[in-house]
């Protein structure tokens, strides 16, 4: 394509055709989750993965050969997606592609490409792409624009405050926001934190957030993902901190993209400590917790008049029995209202065989709720006695919410 013509606007088709990525770093990391989303059968090709890439994997959602891509790869392909950064690599797929007539999008070289990706919004069934001519500036900007013609979120131009009330921050000068994505469905992000992704320099994702937000960010933004640090967990958090610090110090706008809610034992407590010892300026935008919204979504309300009065949130990530739990689970088992577990699936047994034993009736209603929020959701409805077994019977796995008490079945047509 030639500098004087035009691409042609089309939309695809992609539900249960081959699409082919070959790449498994930051940038397939921001491409797969639209292609999943349009029901593409994706193959993807690389020596390596992203924890969130990795995720999908194992998941089943998309198909992973652990090597270098080979020509063959895309007998069969609709569209190919080049997501690495060597040049002779992309123009082997490149020429693959050309060789059977396969679209080849182009990471590494726009002008080498058959087909690009736009700037795109979604407001419910409405999909809007842009193409800005080669300019992906451009493209986000008209992009923008018409995503605030559409309603559905108020334009980003307005200057970013460190908080509600204080004075706006210098330009140039950097600064950290901490942001709730919210449990999944992209849609369920708050509208300030939307706003401040579209301003960011660098966006430090954790595995959870949703796909499609980081399809959305600008070309330039600096991807990390935080779950691919190393170390032991408290390390890795050490990293996080100095990342959150470093780019800031820098001058860079930084976004902190988290599941659910920053301080539901998102750690952003620890994060907000670190950049005030550091001077950096922090912005926090609280998020739609799965907590709550996951089990609103597999129909479950936390509460419900005359049947329940009070819910309690509570992590599972430590068995009952461990001296590093700071649950008192026999005190929950003595609760009447609902209880709502995070991060529990490997030690529900253990969970739900200690609070019988303290007093809460096997009998109890409960949900797991997987992947809660997201098209992938699925929720397994039980009772506290059988609860575990039911799980590894029907092969649920996290990420998962469990909710014990008398509301699991208050809106059912019994309850």
């Amino acid at each position: 394509m030639t500098e004087r013509t035009s691409p042609y606007p089309l939309g695809l088709r992609l539900a249960g055709r081959r699409v082919v990525v070959v790449g498994g770093g930051a940038v397939a990391t921001r491409r797969v989750p639209a292609l999943l989303d349009a029901g593409a059968d994706v193959f993807l090709v690389a020596p390596e993965l992203t924890p969130a890439l990795r995720s999908h994997v194992d998941a089943g959602r998309l198909h992973w050969a652990r090597r270098r891509f080979a020509a063959d790869d895309l007998d069969g392909a609709w569209l190919v997606q080049v997501a690495v950064d060597d040049p002779v690599a992309a123009a082997s797929v490149s020429a693959a592609a050309a060789e059977r007539r396969v679209f080849c999008v182009r990471a590494d070289d726009r002008a080498a490409a058959t087909a690009w990706t736009p700037a795109v919004t979604r407001s419910g069934p409405v999909t809007v792409a842009v193409l800005g001519g080669g300019d992906p500036h451009r493209a986000m900007t008209v992009r923008d624009a018409i995503r605030e013609l559409l309603g559905a979120r108020p334009s980003p131009t307005r200057t970013t405050t460190v908080d509600e009330g204080a004075a706006a921050v210098a330009p140039g000068a950097g600064r950290v926001a901490l942001v709730g994505a919210g449990p999944g469905d992209p849609e369920l992000i708050t509208v300030k934190g939307w706003r401040l992704l579209t301003e960011a320099d660098v966006v430090v994702a954790d595995r959870l957030v949703p796909g499609l937000l980081l399809d959305e960010l600008r070309p330039d933004v600096e991807l990390v993902d935080a779950s691919k640090i190393p170390y032991g967990p408290s390390r890795a958090q050490e990293e996080i901190n100095r990342i959150l610090v470093d780019r800031a110090l820098a001058g860079k706008v930084v976004v902190r993209l988290k599941g659910g809610d920053p301080y539901v034992f998102g750690r952003g407590g620890e994060e907000l400590l670190a950049c005030a010892e550091a001077c950096v300026p922090v912005t926090v935008v609280p998020g739609v917790t799965s907590a709550i919204a996951v089990p609103a979504a597999a129909g479950v309300p936390v509460t419900h008049r005359a049947v329940a009065h009070e819910f309690t949130v509570v992590s599972g990530h430590v068995a009952p029995d461990s001296p590093d739990s700071l649950v008192r689970w026999e005190h929950l088992a003595g609760l009447r209202g609902t209880l709502v577990i995070l991060m529990g699936l490997k030690n529900l047994p253990a969970i739900a065989a200690t609070l019988v034993a303290h007093g809460r009736p096997a009998a109890t209603p409960a949900v797991v709720v997987q992947e809660g929020t997201t098209g992938a959701q699925r929720a397994l409805r039980s009772t506290l006695g059988e609860v575990a077994h039911d799980v590894a019977a029907t092969g649920l796995r996290p990420p998962a919410i469990v909710v014990i008490g008398d509301v699991v079945s208050a809106l059912t047509p019994d309850g």
